[in-house]
């Protein structure tokens, strides 16, 4: 087996098919899964808003080094369906974005010293 990274992945979709039941019981829930709670999650973080077009979800996924940001996407896909499928909603059109955070360049202009202003 080889090294394991860890991987944050945004999934994206549409919302398709919903009832009026799943409309309602989305919006009563709204406020739990607006941008306040995005966080990437193992289990994934759902995030959506009242207007009921398009949501997210954020993973962690942790996979093999070998197998890349490809994989780590698609096992990404599959938690969101299964979640999905487990609440009953309808959905289309799922997309996902992922990035290796082992491999991931730290910006860190904070630990060195400011470059002298150019004069003009």
């Amino acid at each position: 087996m080889g090294a394991r990274h860890t991987y944050r992945v945004i999934v994206r979709g549409v919302w398709d098919g919903l009832t009026a039941e799943d409309r309602e019981r989305l919006l009563a829930g709204a406020d739990r899964h607006g941008l306040s709670s995005m966080r990437f999650t193992e289990e994934g973080s759902l995030t959506y808003d009242t207007a009921l077009r398009r949501f997210s979800y954020r993973f962690t996924v942790v996979s093999d080094a070998d197998d890349g940001e490809e994989m780590a996407a698609l096992l990404a896909e599959e938690r969101a369906e299964a979640a999905l499928a487990a609440l009953g909603l309808g959905y289309r059109s799922l997309t996902s974005t992922a990035t290796d955070m082992d491999t991931m360049k730290v910006n860190d202009r904070g630990r060195r010293p400011a470059r002298p202003a150019r004069p003009r």
